[in-house]
């Protein structure tokens, strides 16, 4: 029903433009798109699949077939670009077999090929999809790419070689490996800002939440997506972790678990919602974990989704802020205004989501469906659906943006949280940074493949 509230003011309000404005009923477009429309559309495929919205999914795919157009000329973000166009139009592919998706994905696969022309191969973080032309985010450390962003493009351009049968895409991210190998890791951690050009790194800032989040989830996923074969992948993953908790990983006066941001050497007692995912990530990577570790990556996943959980019950409207901290006699509070937001993020969720999957403990199912109670009352509208300006005040002011990422994230790891284990799972399926499905691939598909040709 939430689905269905989100898509159909969608669908008379903002039908063929990037987002929602749920408040005043008209569109919303963001720039980190440029001139390419549907974005909503796009992320929302795989969800409308999954949730037997039929009738939805066949109007989104004429509109897909009809009007998704990338030939403008604009300026994108490579890494939004990637994970909910690339990523939506793979999984709807993978879901239903419609050809007009892979013929999509694989189409603006080559249109961001230009981002890698850089002299280490690092890509820029914006790109001008006519001229080629890239550069980094003015606000980055030194004219840095950002580790999330080209850490982030692993399992898509991966998947971009498997259906294409062009190598380029693989060979682009597997080079971005490279570069990361050999660099020096202070303490073994990643800084968030690496330089394209001279292939060292910027600040020495480190973090879990925004600038680094996705990059870690990739090595895992890597490993797990290539059906266990991508040990690299595995090593790095189990490596990075290790630094983390020795360097990162701090539990409150209260007993809160949470994992610190790192700025050359001192550490800022702040966890983003955007760290939240890192409960989900733990636990989806307990069972490979080295030394017996497993029961240990487990309850590192349970003590993070306790104190995400913490920082929604804590406030007003249940629903948790943009970032929290621990300092100054605060645990898991917001204790700054610009923090104190909430915009249909689904991180927490999707700890909750992996944490049942892994544990079927029913109190995620529980802080779930409170969750699931916060929404309804305090996000839904006539329109749609809205972010929250402040979580702790007592009465609503939105913001009036129904994100694209909460049909496909949100409600989506929702809907598998109450559903049965074997819708999506995980032995065959491996999700993108946007909640995107993608197949493992295994390794008699290439032999498969290879005969069929």
């Amino acid at each position: 029903q939430m689905m269905k509230h989100a898509w159909d003011n969608y669908k008379r309000y903002a039908w063929g433009l990037n987002e929602l404005k749920p408040i005043s009923k008209q569109g919303h477009s963001s720039n980190l798109f440029g001139n390419i429309q549907g974005a909503t559309i796009v992320d929302a495929l795989d969800t409308l699949y999954i949730m037997e919205m039929k009738e939805e999914f066949k109007e989104a795919t004429e509109w897909v077939g009809k009007n998704l157009d990338f030939n403008v000329n604009a300026e994108i973000s490579v890494f939004e670009v990637n994970i909910r166009f690339v990523g939506g139009l793979l999984s709807a592919y993978y879901l239903s077999g419609e050809e007009v998706f892979r013929k999509k994905a694989v189409e603006l696969g080559e249109k961001l090929l230009p981002a890698f022309n850089t002299p280490t191969g690092i890509p820029w973080a914006l790109l001008n999809i006519k001229s080629g032309i890239g550069r980094n985010w003015p606000w980055a450390s030194g004219g840095s790419s950002i580790l999330a962003e080209f850490g982030t493009l692993h399992l898509e351009f991966v998947h971009l070689s498997h259906l294409s049968g062009n190598p380029v895409f693989a060979e682009k991210v597997m080079n971005i490996r490279k570069v990361l190998t050999r660099l020096d890791k202070p303490e073994g951690l990643y800084p968030n800002y690496l330089n394209p050009s001279s292939g060292q790194w910027g600040q020495h800032h480190v973090s879990i939440g925004g600038l680094g989040d996705s990059f870690y989830e990739y090595l895992l996923k890597a490993w797990l997506m290539s059906d266990k074969t991508d040990e690299e992948g595995k090593n790095m993953y189990y490596d990075a972790v290790q630094a983390i908790e020795t360097h990162l990983i701090r539990k409150s006066s209260g007993g809160l678990t949470y994992i610190a941001e790192w700025k050359g050497g001192l550490l800022e007692h702040k966890m983003g919602h955007l760290t939240c995912f890192a409960g989900g990530m733990f636990a989806l990577g307990a069972d490979g974990a080295p030394n017996d570790k497993t029961g240990h990556h487990i309850e590192l996943g349970a003590e993070i989704a306790r104190t995400c959980h913490e920082s929604y019950d804590r406030t007003s409207m249940k629903l948790g802020p943009e970032a929290f901290r621990f300092d100054g006699g605060v645990e898991a509070i917001a204790t700054r205004q610009n923090e104190k937001y909430y915009i249909l993020r689904p991180e927490v969720i999707e700890t909750y989501m992996y944490m049942w999957r892994l544990t079927h403990d029913p109190k995620y199912r529980q802080w779930g469906w409170e969750a699931v109670e916060a929404l309804e009352k305090h996000c839904r509208v006539d329109g749609g659906y809205s972010g929250i300006r402040d979580v702790y005040s007592n009465h609503e002011s939105h913001d009036d943006v129904q994100q694209s990422f909460f049909l496909s994230e949100t409600l989506k790891y929702l809907y598998l949280l109450f559903s049965e284990d074997d819708l999506l799972p995980f032995e065959h399926w491996v999700f993108n940074t946007e909640a995107h499905p993608l197949p493992v691939l295994h390794k008699d598909d290439e032999n498969k493949e290879e005969n069929q040709k």
